[in-house]
């Protein structure tokens, strides 16, 4: 499949050349259909067309992993979504999955196993990182973000469930941009308030919603740039720096994003 010049080999497409690729990149249910995170799916294309790494997607072979279903306590239909995907994937002999979803992240590494599904499962963030420590991919001198703040927002299902904090950083320090630290952050890191399905409910009765309190920490810190790695992040950062009126001079981006522009 081609989107434009870029390459996106489609894994049954593969499979029926008796080829299998090297890393299944699995898009998430945000990356192939929220318009915002289509882009970090295309950042995420462009880097591993650049640095020539061997992989392809199940295209509408995927299905959602069951994460939100699980969370919000339907195990049933958790159990049916994911022994469906791990069928296709073990049909497909895959060995190595990379997403830019923490969600689907943990859900597939911690989850999936005791179904059947065993898998090596990296998160982008630590793919990126590889593939800046092994030079596959190599930034251009003065990029678009050297010397410019940027904060790092820790997705929980990165860092608290997975213990997940340097590989993020470590990427960001790839840019030459300076790393400004939140006062909550890493292990004391501070949620958006999406996950564990609360994405898809009403906010409850409070003073203040806590994206809102997470984007004023991330201003206070006086970056230009939030960088977050997970699609549920990306959003409820997004909507509270827009709830501030800073989206003129503030960007929500992920870490594929800021790679891609960089390379």
């Amino acid at each position: 499949m081609e989107n434009g010049t870029l390459q996106i080999p489609v894994m049954a497409e593969l499979a029926a050349q008796g080829k299998t690729p090297e890393v299944l990149f699995w898009v998430g249910c945000a990356g192939s259909f929220d318009d915002r995170y289509k882009r970090v799916t295309l950042a995420m294309v462009k880097i591993l067309n650049k640095a020539n790494i061997n992989f392809a997607v199940l295209g509408t072979e995927e299905a959602c992993t069951g994460d939100p279903a699980k969370r919000a306590g339907n195990e049933f239909l958790f159990q049916m979504q994911a022994l469906s995907n791990i069928q296709v994937l073990n049909g497909y002999g895959i060995k190595k999955v990379v997403t830019a979803c923490p969600h689907c992240f943990n859900t597939i590494k911690n989850e999936y196993p005791s179904l059947g599904g065993n898998y090596e499962v990296l998160h982008h963030s630590e793919f990126l990182q590889q593939l800046i420590n092994q030079g596959k991919i190599r930034m251009k001198e003065g990029g678009n973000f050297k010397g410019k703040k940027i904060t790092y927002h820790d997705s929980c299902y990165l860092g608290r469930a997975n213990d997940i904090y340097e590989a993020p950083r470590q990427v960001l320090e790839a840019l030459d941009a300076e790393l400004v630290e939140m006062k909550r952050c890493r292990s004391k890191g501070l949620c958006c308030g999406a996950g564990g399905a609360q994405m898809f409910k009403e906010a409850e009765r409070g003073k203040k919603e806590i994206n809102i309190e997470r984007v004023e920490e991330a201003l206070n810190t006086g970056a230009e740039v939030i960088a977050a790695a997970c699609p549920f992040c990306m959003t409820m950062m997004s909507d509270g720096v827009k709830n501030k009126n800073r989206e003129g001079e503030v960007k929500v981006l992920d870490l594929a994003e800021l790679i891609e522009a960089g390379l």
